[in-house]
């Protein structure tokens, strides 16, 4: 016997079936009277037509093995054997429906004979990666009927279905991120910093390569404070592929640990620039209500100078600070030649501004709280990994580029005027 092909249905298709129905338009009469009279909607029809037709099919596909349904007496090996209830997936939910039974010829068990079409069904659905979906547009487990499309004869999918669909795929998400190559990305600018959910605390680090696109590059468990893990996330990256050779910038928070993971993995001469909104948290917290408009005003003031200015500026601005409020100074000095480090490279102010803090990544952390604010409860960062590399790789496809991309070749430019420095002094260190 032929085995019979199957193909995926296209417009064509759809087009020829449309002229057969408008022909036939007797089969549709009674459906149009329900919708008239308002007893139906037009949603139904659709969905009460397409069983209809996935049933047909599935009689027709039958019939291939079988042969046609007679009356009376069944003969040949195999036989038709009555109808029962079955689901099959769709691409965002399953439908329910009658399929036809066929068995060979003798008594016991194992004789139950598949239907090819059905077989082809089940194994195309794309379930999967359509709940994954749903839920990383905010629909919590619990919730999921919500957005899921209500159907007469749909059978809902249990919360603990959904759940484990959902880890199937946000798991191959993360194995995807965590083995995805940079070699052929040219990234000048890495930014870092850190998002938290409840006690949790999460890690990303995202690329900006020389045309302005963004990338994500790579995701730890564990705060920005901790050395070893950021040490290890850096490591990954250039295990992938980074090449720790290679001068970039380093756009990052206020930790120490922070720096001393960039300088242990890339070098110590890795210009880095501090995020001056961070800095700018970090001192503002230290002071009364009353004095925090004045202090912004004059650290935002003094980022727009050259950066000998910009310095001698705030170093005054902390001499008067130490008199009431010196932990607000100390704040301020911590890590000051690192906040001038963007009005150094001579960059136009448009690229600047998106170079002077982590803004770059914490706009994306925000695409994130919303698609997770459904999660009441995070049960260890294994799951904290999941939801926030499923999200984070969500947003990546509509990221912008950053603003001031036609001006990046400066930086590149300038960049390779240190790799350049760097090769000549460690060649008069050899000889």
């Amino acid at each position: 016997m032929r085995k019979p092909q199957y193909q995926i249905v296209n417009k064509n298709d759809s087009k020829k079936l449309t002229e057969f129905l408008c022909k036939e338009g007797h089969l549709l009469l009674p459906m149009l009277e329900l919708i008239s009279n308002a007893e139906m909607a037009v949603d139904q029809l659709i969905d009460v037509t397409g069983r209809a037709a996935i049933e047909a099919v599935l009689i027709l596909s039958a019939e291939q093995v079988a042969g046609s349904k007679h009356k009376g007496r069944n003969t040949g090996d195999i036989r038709w054997h009555g109808k029962q209830a079955t689901t099959v997936p769709l691409s965002d939910r399953k439908l329910r429906l009658d399929k036809p039974r066929l068995r060979r010829k003798g008594p016991g068990s194992g004789q139950e004979v598949d239907i090819p079409l059905l077989e082809a069904l089940w194994s195309n659905s794309g379930l999967c990666h359509r709940i994954l979906e749903i839920l990383m547009h905010g629909v919590s487990s619990r919730n999921y009927k919500r957005i899921v499309p209500e159907m007469a004869d749909t059978v809902g999918i249990s919360k603990s279905s959904i759940s484990r669909e959902f880890i199937d795929a946000s798991e191959e998400t993360i194995r995807d991120l965590c083995e995805r190559r940079l070699e052929d990305k040219d990234i000048l600018v890495v930014y870092i910093d850190g998002i938290q959910y409840g006690q949790i605390h999460v890690i990303a680090v995202m690329g900006v390569d020389s045309q302005g696109y963004k990338h994500v590059l790579g995701l730890r468990q564990g705060a920005t404070e901790n050395t070893t893990v950021v040490k290890d996330l850096l490591a990954d990256l250039v295990s992938r592929g980074l090449d720790p050779q290679k001068r970039r910038l380093f756009v990052i928070d206020g930790s120490k640990a922070l720096r001393a993971a960039v300088n242990e993995v890339f070098g110590t001469e890795t210009p880095v620039q501090r995020c001056r909104n961070h800095k700018l948290r970090n001192v503002l917290g230290y002071l009364p209500d009353e004095r925090k408009s004045d202090v912004a005003a004059a650290m935002k003031a003094a980022w727009k100078l050259e950066a000998d200015a910009g310095i001698a500026k705030l170093k005054k601005l902390a001499q008067w600070l130490a008199r009431e409020y010196p932990s607000a100074a100390n704040s301020l000095l911590e890590g000051l030649d690192e906040m001038f480090t963007i009005n150094r490279l001579g960059l136009p102010k448009v690229l600047r501004r998106c170079l002077s803090s982590t803004n770059v990544i914490e706009s994306p952390y925000s695409g994130v709280r919303d698609q997770t604010r459904r999660v009441k409860r995070w049960r260890d960062g294994q799951m904290a990994l999941r939801w926030t590399a499923s999200a984070l790789l969500s947003i990546e496809k509509r990221m912008r580029r950053i603003m001031g991309y036609q001006q990046l070749w400066i930086l590149k430019a300038y960049l390779e005027e240190l790799e350049g420095q760097d090769s000549v002094a460690t060649k008069a260190r050899v000889a």
